[in-house]
């Protein structure tokens, strides 16, 4: 019954239909922690399923608890070098990465990679996933040139694995696009965005989550071209959807509304942008917390707002708060970071502070040479 129970709940989360999928994860743990114990592997397996759930709805403090419970029983049954244990690592890193905690992201990427290379019979999807996992970290670091053929491995391993109209595979070519558009091969992205989105509404329904995010992506490289007419209904679409899937108050919503937002500054629609801006930061700061590089990126789209407006001393508050945001979590030499610091600059220099934006000049780190990716292109998503 519980195997039936998990299977089924595994279903409706594909579907994007999260309640109904956590009532019967939750069914399923209750039937094998009272039959077989609490600390059989089965039992680890629920607490897994669940926290994965949990990553998606971005109850991140539920989710570790769950994660850290479920690597406690396979540790003491399996021993640490066990593939399992490795599955339940990675999914751990993919979860710091979302908190923001990118070292120890990375640490536990690199740890997962060494022991699939020492475990000859590791299936190749399980490294493909990992690859992935930290190719989108390096992304988020400006790490580009290094994600680069992490995104290529795991791809070929995924249409080798399982054809070339698999969801995973238009994971991949999402991310992979997501990386063309960063350095401005904007043709390329576009190709890549459109297969991973039919992919998606074939296998998927219109109505997922992951159409959703090819959606935005699409979208934000339509706005990257400055094509914002081709733009709107596709950020219209994405935010309907997760709207009726995933709830006003999610954290994918949140992104929806600030790309939207970002659009409509750019067209000059400042009203309805502010609106959706002061939605978007309200959720990110409650759900993800203030010192989440996602409300950084909140700030600093809000900051713009206020600058197209000419409104610099809110222009000025929002880039302070978002570069100190920056600084904490990305570091002063990720490209995001440097966009902060020179429109904050920028608004200096019109506030006739010249002397203040000479101090900003004087800590402006060289760059590294791994990508020119602004904060105004962060809409895109992995």
């Amino acid at each position: 019954m519980a195997l039936l129970l998990n299977n089924l709940a595994v279903l409706y989360k594909t579907q994007g239909k999260y309640a109904t999928a956590e009532q019967l994860y939750q069914r399923a743990l209750h039937i094998r922690e009272q039959i077989l114990g609490p600390e059989h592997p089965d039992v680890a397996q629920s607490l897994h399923n669940l926290a994965n759930l949990r990553v998606r709805l971005s109850q991140y403090t539920e989710a570790e608890q769950f994660y850290q419970r479920a690597l406690h029983i396979r540790e003491q049954v399996f021993g640490s070098e066990n593939p399992d244990i490795a599955q339940n690592l990675l999914c751990l890193a993919i979860l710091y990465h979302r908190q923001g905690r990118y070292n120890e992201a990375e640490r536990l990427y690199q740890q997962i990679l060494q022991m699939y290379e020492r475990e000859p019979g590791t299936p190749l999807l399980s490294t493909a996933s990992c690859l992935g996992a930290l190719a989108n970290l390096y992304v988020i670091q400006g790490r580009y040139h290094e994600a680069n053929p992490l995104y290529q491995r795991a791809l070929q391993i995924y249409q080798q694995e399982l054809g070339p109209l698999h969801p995973s595979v238009a994971q991949s070519l999402d991310n992979l696009a997501n990386l063309l558009a960063d350095w401005g091969k904007c043709e390329e992205a576009e190709s890549l965005y459109r297969k991973a989105l039919h992919i998606r509404e074939q296998k998927l329904g219109p109505l997922h989550p992951d159409v959703a995010q090819s959606l935005n992506n699409l979208a934000t490289l339509f706005c990257q071209e400055g094509k914002y007419a081709e733009a709107e209904p596709l950020y219209l679409r994405a935010l309907d959807i997760r709207e009726q899937v995933l709830g006003q108050e999610h954290p994918e919503t949140a992104s929806s509304l600030n790309n939207l937002a970002s659009l409509y500054t750019e067209q000059g629609k400042y009203a309805e942008a502010q609106q959706l801006f002061q939605r978007a930061l309200h959720i990110r700061e409650r759900v993800l917390g203030s010192d989440h590089p996602d409300t950084a990126n909140t700030l600093f789209d809000f900051a713009m707002l206020w600058q197209a407006q000419e409104s610099y001393e809110e222009a000025r508050s929002f880039y302070e708060r978002a570069l100190t945001l920056l600084i904490r979590t990305l570091g002063s030499a990720h490209p995001y970071t440097i966009d902060a610091r020179r429109r904050l600059r920028a608004v200096l220099v019109a506030m006739g502070k010249t002397e203040e934006a000479a101090l900003l000049d004087a800590t402006q780190p060289e760059t590294a040479g791994n990508g020119t990716a602004t904060n105004k292109e962060s809409g895109r998503e992995q």
